[in-house]
């Protein structure tokens, strides 16, 4: 289970902003992820965590944890030494309100999700951000026409010029590397494609997003830059025996046609050159990290590259791991994946899908992104009205959009204006 504490702060904003400072004195009573104590050390690793929800909802949201269905147990390590959260905030003290962040979003898509995707970028479109969309190539190829044309066809797209398509997609398994080949594939895409955006989320087309970019980006605005969200733990236990030490092949590596993956007799110790981390698939990461995994000297990222070829659920530990062993990065850790997600008790290969019966839990969670659901569910037109106000095909409403009530997105107005959507106004009345 895990516990909830209580956590004084200081806000961020300036002696000018009183409205917003009085409305986030409100977060004095934060429920938190406690991390354990590494034995090895003398330092309560609480950095991620005190991060990850202090800093995350510092902006504007009341939102709790407790309760959070997730994978890791609240027994779990992380990594990167303590971190005093007061003296963050002091050496981020603001003289204003700094401009919205950029997100860079990589959105994958297997064969049929064609116009999922078309409805998640919809849902988390802001001409701010940035999207790449990967559509497995098993799909066919008019599915990837359709949504090709969708994407240059759409009139808000081309006037911001922020979305765009894998031309030639990879063949992903979802157990096997060829999942790690894509995420790097489409971040060096992104990083070629805009030099400003700060960090990198990758979501599949079974996720949805329970809060709007304009709440999304103001909380991000009051975040440094370098704070990297990934659940994380060396704590393997049972994944040691069915993850690490089994050997697998990817057929997609080097086949036209998707199979699963082959399994090699053989075992292998679990690495000493470096510390196994292991957790959620699903990350947000700075684009300096983002940059020193793809381009950096640091041979560390190809290293572990390598050992991840041959890996059980390679996106569960390959990021986690590189970042885990690196002196620049370590210290820069936030304990969460932001997704609500629904676990079996023990776990399976797949979460939950979601259904109405876990909307109540998913609004109040705080997280910005849930999943994973079935297509067309019922619980995600719920989602779009009571949370994105989105309406059926239309964009999720922010401070861009300036035309009429009916059609708010058909005007477009200044990009880095941004109004607190539903989600946010709901729990500042709390």
């Amino acid at each position: 289970m895990f516990s909830c504490v209580h956590f004084p702060i200081r806000s961020r904003l300036s002696q000018t902003s009183q409205k917003a400072r009085d409305g986030m004195k409100k977060l004095m009573q934060i429920p938190l992820l406690l991390a354990a104590v590494d034995r090895k050390g003398s330092s309560p690793l609480l950095a991620s965590v005190i991060l990850s929800i202090v800093l995350l909802l510092l902006a504007t949201l009341h939102l709790g944890y407790c309760g959070y269905h997730s994978r890791i147990e609240a027994s779990t390590v992380g990594c990167g030494k303590a971190q005093n959260v007061r003296e963050i905030a002091n050496e981020a003290q603001m003289t204003g309100l700094t401009p919205p962040p950029k997100l860079a979003y990589l959105i994958l898509g297997a064969g049929g999700d064609g116009l999922r995707m078309q409805r998640m970028l919809q849902a988390l479109y802001h001409p701010h951000n940035y999207y790449l969309l990967h559509l497995d190539r098993e799909s066919s190829e008019d599915e990837r026409k359709n949504l090709d044309r969708y994407v240059k066809h759409e009139q808000v797209f081309q006037e911001a010029g922020n979305v765009y398509m894998v031309a030639k997609p990879n063949l992903v398994t979802y157990k096997g590397s060829t999942m790690i080949a894509a995420t790097l594939h489409g971040a060096a895409i992104l990083l070629k494609k805009a030099k400003d955006w700060d960090w990198f989320i990758n979501l599949s087309a079974s996720d949805y997003p329970l809060l709007t970019q304009d709440d999304l980006l103001h909380v991000f605005s009051y975040l440094p830059k370098d704070l990297n969200f990934l659940e994380h733990t060396n704590d393997l236990g049972w994944k040691e025996e069915q993850r690490v030490k089994p050997i697998i092949i990817d057929p997609a590596l080097y086949q036209n046609t998707k199979t699963d993956v082959y399994w090699v007799t053989e075992k292998r110790a679990v690495p000493t050159a470096f510390r196994l981390f292991t957790g959620s698939a699903w990350i947000a990461l700075s684009r300096a990290f983002m940059e020193h995994t793809i381009m950096g000297w640091d041979n560390l990222p190809r290293t572990v590259l390598m050992y991840y070829a041959n890996f059980v659920s390679s996106p569960e530990g390959y990021f986690h791991t590189v970042i885990c062993n690196s002196e620049e990065f370590r210290n820069t850790t936030v304990n969460h994946d932001l997704h609500f997600i629904a676990w079996d008790t023990p776990p399976k290969q797949h979460p939950i899908s979601l259904t109405v019966n876990f909307f109540e839990a998913m609004t109040t969670s705080g997280a910005p992104f849930a999943r994973k659901f079935d297509k067309d569910d019922p619980v995600l037109n719920k989602i779009d009205a009571e949370l994105l106000n989105r309406t059926r095909d239309g964009f999720s409403p922010g401070g861009w959009c300036v035309g009429s009530h009916n059609n708010p997105c058909s005007v477009r107005g200044d990009y880095s204006v941004l109004r607190p959507g539903p989600g946010a106004r709901r729990e500042l009345q709390k």
